[in-house]
């Protein structure tokens, strides 16, 4: 009868397995810190010439040249989580970044906020988008997370408000998955009469409700957290709410994914006093305005096509300025100190009766 000992068998076992991935924790636990060392130096580097802590742009080509060169079986995804807290750990080393965020805590703009600067920053919750702006104007936060559009419900219009006020630039995106999810304190629907949500959100998981739960009052709080928090004190309250507010508020999911657009996202958009240089795959955003008068606007962006600038987003507003109608809010691909991009708005800005570049920066991943 043949040995079943896998050991003896010449096959590594689990006991072997088990000792290889020790001694590679060991390996990269002394690459890591060698990597501190490293950005340690760099750090101190950068006292001497006022330079800045974070550099978006920097950290962009990181997980990009690490997201081409990943050979597996690791997804791409989970390796620039991975390095994404790396890199904040490293950051902290030289000063740890103070970031607002649209509060309260367990909210989505809170995902947005760990998704792109890691754990390694002090998380400042307000009240309210304004709060955010004022905060890193103010300089109480060195950068603000704000929500821009969802793929399902629009723009976020307050934001694209506040963008034609600020003088803060945009200098980073983010993009995350919008996933609702029902939680209740008891884990089960026994007891529940009611189901409390954002307005969106119950807006985003209304069919899924009406099927499963008719009977339900739906109703609307300030925020996703809020929610959460209601559910933790009461067994007659459901909430909808992502995973993040569900571990703050220690509720437990009991149904996964129930939004109505399994591909439903929301766009983030990271601002502050930081102008990015280019990163080699970036996006200008901009606001345009021009009189009422026919073919003002095919003439306003015309120059974007001669100079073979792509469009990525057009979206209008109702303006206040006396004199025209409409703001255009502009997402264009290629940062601003792009030859062809720069010689573009230079004649858009020409053309235009207000002109505004409200930040280039790095293209989203997700």
């Amino acid at each position: 009868m043949a040995d079943s000992d896998p050991n003896k068998a010449g096959e590594p076992g689990l006991e072997a397995l088990r000792r290889q991935i020790d001694d590679t924790d060991r390996q990269l636990l002394a690459l890591v810190n060698r990597r501190a060392e490293l950005a340690g130096q760099v750090g101190e580097l950068k006292q001497h010439s006022d330079a800045p802590v974070y550099r978006p742009e920097r950290e962009a080509q990181i997980m990009r040249r690490l997201r081409e060169a990943n050979p597996g079986p690791l997804p791409g995804d989970a390796i620039e989580a991975i390095w994404r807290e790396i890199v904040s750990g490293c950051r902290e080393l030289e000063r740890r970044l103070r970031v607002a965020f649209l509060g309260p805590v367990g909210t989505f703009s809170e995902q947005a906020l760990l998704q792109h600067f890691g754990s390694g920053v002090d998380a400042l919750a307000c009240s309210s988008i304004d709060e955010v702006f004022r905060a890193a104007e103010a300089g109480t936060a060195d950068f603000g997370v704000v929500p821009v559009e969802n793929s399902t419900e629009g723009a976020v219009s307050r934001t694209l408000d506040l963008f034609l006020q600020s003088p803060l630039e945009v200098s980073g995106e983010i993009s995350i998955r919008i996933e609702q999810n029902l939680m209740t304190r008891s884990g089960s629907m026994q007891g529940v009469r009611r189901i409390v949500s954002h307005a969106q959100s119950l807006a985003q998981c209304a069919g899924w409700l009406q099927r499963n739960h008719p009977e339900l009052e739906r109703v609307p709080v300030a925020s996703n957290a809020e929610a959460a928090r209601l559910a933790s004190l009461d067994d007659e309250t459901a909430a909808i709410a992502g995973h993040n507010a569900a571990l703050r508020w220690d509720v437990q999911i009991i149904a996964n994914n129930i939004q109505d657009e399994p591909n439903n996202r929301t766009r983030f958009a990271v601002i502050g006093r930081y102008r990015c240089a280019a990163s080699g795959d970036d996006q200008t955003s901009l606001i345009l305005s021009v009189p009422d008068r026919a073919g003002a606007v095919h003439a306003l962006i015309e120059p974007l096509a001669r100079h073979g600038v792509s469009m990525k987003r057009f979206e209008s507003r109702p303006a206040r300025q006396a004199g025209w109608e409409y703001n255009f809010y502009i997402d264009v691909i290629g940062h601003r100190d792009e030859e062809n991009v720069a010689t573009a708005l230079a004649e858009l800005r020409e053309r235009a009766a207000f002109f505004k570049v409200v930040g280039s920066y790095p293209r989203a991943t997700g």
